[in-house]
């Protein structure tokens, strides 16, 4: 192995976190489950090429977790019943033979929903209707719809839709960690977010109550399945609707988010932005991953955004960093750890090869894999 990619390949092993290398397959929405979101052969073929191509980790595209209102798209998969569960458990084992563990990444779309067989209108923390128009490349027409305002009692649902669903997927479905999906503007990054959450309850007000949301999916998950596999949350400031988004407190946001979750038990933080290697704000020169590790120090720190590359791996472990997951660049290599093994340089990502609309700009395809996962 050359010295560009080391400490790439070599091993982890720490808060419960055990992988053979330290590159994983990021989470991709692929919409290729059935119309009732039970996963499919095609799915489970896409993943598996990953395992056969060395990948110390593979994290699931965005799983529904309960039959309300946290559907996102058609065609999702989806944890909100037992035998929605089942159908992951064989591929579960196959995947684990060949020596990649694979994380569910549970979800909920609130106000970001644009495919829902269960509800015929949205929730959201408050009754804003988000930026821009729906995703076309996930079968979406025209603006989002202005959401409800959710009530406590809708409030607890989701809460225990990401419990249930944390169930199926260790007790049944076989995964070997859960991801919550805080990021990319979804359910709980909606309530992070002071422009969509105007709440004046304990939800509501200043970055520790947006920030409250998390904790307390976090802390239920965490109760629902003890310590029986690794707990971790994704988080952004971009989102699917708006990439520019910035926190507005700068580097004191991070502070109280990251050290929130830190203190709030969970295992991992997956970072994720456009570019990751990016200052976070505007006039100063740390990124997020560095910010992450900062202030959850004892906590995995995952990086995610535009890495496609040993030197950008290297970069971003060097920046705080334990493990980095690839997108795009996984696409484009599915055998990506065996490339760099073996020197070679990774191919380039064709977006094509994801296009079925043909209106869509390469790079509005580009922004919207990276920022939809």
């Amino acid at each position: 192995m050359s010295d560009a990619t080391s400490p790439i390949l070599t091993s982890y092993n720490r808060n419960g976190i055990a992988l053979r290398n330290r590159i994983a397959v990021a989470p991709m929405t692929r919409i290729t489950a059935t119309e009732y979101g039970y996963p499919t052969q095609a799915m489970f073929d896409y993943y598996k090429r990953f395992a056969k191509g060395g990948f110390g980790l593979v994290t699931t595209e965005g799983i529904y977790t309960d039959k309300a209102f946290s559907q996102g798209y058609r065609f999702q998969p989806g944890l909100a019943d037992d035998e929605q569960a089942k159908a992951w458990s064989t591929f579960n084992r196959e995947m684990h033979e060949h020596g990649t563990p694979v994380f569910a990444q549970l979800m909920h779309a609130g106000a970001l929903s644009q495919g829902n067989v269960y509800r015929s209108h949205t929730v959201g923390p408050s009754a804003v209707r988000p930026k821009g128009e729906q995703m076309k490349f996930y079968f979406g027409q025209g603006l989002y719809a202005e959401p409800k305002e959710m009530t406590d009692a809708e409030i607890d649902e989701a809460i225990q839709g990401f419990v249930g669903a944390a169930r199926r997927a260790v007790n049944i479905a076989g995964f070997k960690g859960v991801e919550i999906h805080g990021a990319n503007g979804y359910l709980l990054d909606q309530f992070l977010t002071a422009g969509t959450n105007r709440r004046t309850d304990r939800w509501g007000g200043d970055t520790k109550a947006r920030v409250q949301l998390l904790v307390d999916v976090v802390e239920a998950v965490r109760l629902g399945i003890g310590d029986a596999v690794p707990v971790g949350i994704r988080i952004s400031q971009g989102k699917v609707n708006d990439f520019g988004s910035r926190w507005s407190g700068g580097e004191a946001d991070a502070e109280v988010i990251f050290g929130t979750l830190a203190d709030a038990g969970i295992d991992f933080l997956h970072v994720t932005e456009f570019e990751a290697w990016q200052p976070a704000f505007e006039g100063t020169h740390d990124s997020l991953v560095t910010l992450a590790h900062r202030y959850a120090p004892a906590v995995t720190v995952i990086a995610n955004g535009g890495l496609h590359t040993a030197e950008r791996i290297n970069h971003a472990l060097a920046s705080g960093a334990n493990l980095v997951t690839v997108g795009r660049g996984a696409l484009a290599n599915p055998d990506l750890p065996k490339l760099l093994a073996n020197r070679r340089e990774p191919r380039t990502f064709d977006s094509s090869i994801l296009q079925p609309i043909a209106s869509i700009k390469p790079e509005e395809l580009a922004m919207q894999i990276a920022a939809s996962t």
